[in-house]
């Protein structure tokens, strides 16, 4: 089993993990997402992600200091142009993100959980930690873009490329946005960068690549399932035009040993969340 994973990411740069939740389990992390939603308030600040931002100087210091913290992102077509909510505070977030793992009960019981830590050492991992998490709303019609892009372009490391768990919570098909891939670019190198400038802002340091969009495949998943991201490898998500919700939890595992994590990240390690190795942190705090 574990080579077969290895020979997948390894030729094509995502492998899917059938079943690596149950349904139960499922709605029991959509109940937390949900959960999420219900507190925010008149008074939260209203900051927006959008994937699509080209000048991500623009990002807020709610954003950069999100590291270990629970912080929350609006889609652009929640808010109107006075920044305030035009939709129902259920719908209206992109995501939530990046300290789910470590500061969330239910969340973390998940991220350190036996069949993760198998999966770390089915890779070869010698002491993996969990850099950031997010829950994705993806909700009907509102449920942005995503443009094609590497996880590695915000989250670098060298030699050893980080590693997303990407888990649908709910199915992810063609109409509501699942994830489509470039099969094999994570075998083409480091496309660009995200640097964060001595200034505190943030600014890529090439421009954006053209990717054909007629070599993308589309990933359609059963709730339920894992699919697990190479750093390098394109990926990519339409606009949610359906009536169903895409709900799904992704994290980013690195390589601690003999490995890298840029100091120029956007992301870097924080005092409420630490990289930790996964085999050793407990599911409960």
């Amino acid at each position: 089993m574990h080579e077969t994973i290895r020979n997948q990411l390894d030729r094509d740069g995502f492998a899917v993990l059938e079943d690596f939740l149950r349904p139960a389990e499922c709605d029991e992390l959509v109940a937390a997402g949900i959960e999420i939603t219900k507190q925010i308030q008149d008074g939260t600040h209203k900051s927006v992600f959008s994937a699509n931002l080209e000048n991500p100087a623009t990002k807020d210091k709610y954003f950069l200091e999100s590291n270990d913290k629970i912080r929350y992102f609006f889609e652009t077509d929640a808010l109107d142009e006075n920044g305030e909510l035009k939709v129902d505070p259920s719908v209206s977030l992109n995501k939530v993100g990046h300290a789910l793992h470590l500061l969330h009960p239910i969340f973390r019981c998940y991220t350190y959980s036996d069949r993760v830590k198998a999966v770390c050492q089915q890779l070869g991992f010698t002491e993996p930690a969990v850099v950031q998490s997010m829950y994705i709303y993806k909700n009907p019609g509102i449920g942005g873009e995503v443009k094609p892009h590497q996880d590695i372009t915000y989250l670098h490391t060298d030699p050893v490329a980080p590693i997303g768990f990407w888990i649908a919570l709910q199915d992810a098909t063609i109409q509501n946005g699942c994830l489509w891939m470039l099969p094999g670019s994570h075998k083409s190198g480091v496309h660009r960068r995200m640097k964060r400038t001595q200034e505190g802002t943030l600014d890529y340091d090439r421009p954006a690549p053209i990717y054909p969009q007629s070599s993308f495949t589309p990933v359609p998943v059963s709730k339920g399932s894992c699919v697990l991201l190479h750093g390098n490898v394109v990926h990519k998500s339409a606009h949610n035009s359906s009536d169903k919700s895409r709900h799904a939890y992704t994290f980013h595992i690195i390589e601690r040993k003999n490995n890298n994590f840029s100091q120029d990240n956007w992301l870097q390690e924080g005092k409420e969340a630490p990289f930790v190795n996964i085999y050793t942190t407990s599911q409960i705090a």
